[in-house]
């Protein structure tokens, strides 16, 4: 922690980094769903007062990534099927806006450039130095949202980044390398037919079997969410 603390105290908003630092601290596991955060704790590893702590997790609490619980003290937030669904959801909405707007705004360049891209992360699936390829998937994610030059739209989505980027760590378990290679394919394949409904019917298709992965792998009876309004 100590290169992590000495970027953090170079910096004037210190409560911002805190609140980078947690999440990535949660998403590599090194905090988990349900962990009490202790504010004396995290302010004496750091060598900073609690008052930049006690913001961050203010901050962290108003995104729903912790709960202050009477008694015990601000704690990570558990996901449940609910949260998952919620986000999956969303993601269907604003990932098939994202790629009908891409179609029609991104230059054949820009598709070039992203196809240059998956070409690469293809070529990583003999190299056993990648254990994962989630990160080249969320890059294809987060291109498309960018490739769609709507800037609410791109505002929103960063606004649930964290919790996409948390659901992928616990799918990321049952995700092969083959699996994410194949299934991007086809958003790339979408983006250069330049059919903004066929696209948009891919995408949400895409999301959608990530959301029943990720149902299936948990054994999770959520016939209670209806997922029929994504098509």
């Amino acid at each position: 922690m100590n290169i992590t603390k000495q970027i953090i105290l170079e910096k004037q908003n210190i409560s911002e980094d805190l609140v980078q630092l947690i999440k990535q601290q949660i998403l590599d596991g090194e905090l988990n769903p349900g962990d009490r955060i202790i504010e004396t704790k995290f302010a004496k590893d750091l060598g900073i007062s609690q008052t930049p702590v006690r913001e961050a997790i203010r901050l962290l609490s108003g995104e729903g990534i912790v709960t202050i619980v009477p008694n015990k003290g601000p704690l990570v937030r558990a996901f449940h099927m609910k949260d998952v669904f919620e986000v999956y959801s969303l993601r269907a909405v604003y990932e098939g806006l994202a790629i009908r707007l891409a179609v029609k705004n991104a230059s054949d360049e820009d598709i070039r450039h992203l196809q240059e891209f998956y070409e690469s992360m293809e070529a990583k699936l003999n190299d056993n130095s990648v254990p994962s390829l989630l990160k080249d998937s969320l890059y294809i994610h987060q291109s498309i949202i960018s490739l769609s030059r709507h800037e609410r739209l791109i505002h929103m989505y960063k606004t649930i980044s964290f919790q996409i980027a948390l659901v992928n760590r616990m799918l990321g378990s049952t995700s092969t390398k083959q699996k994410e290679v194949e299934q991007h394919w086809e958003l790339i394949d979408a983006l250069n037919r330049r059919d903004a409904d066929y696209a948009e019917g891919i995408m949400r298709a895409h999301i959608h079997r990530s959301y029943r992965e990720f149902a299936d792998m948990k054994e999770i009876d959520n016939s209670s969410f209806d997922d029929s309004a994504w098509f």
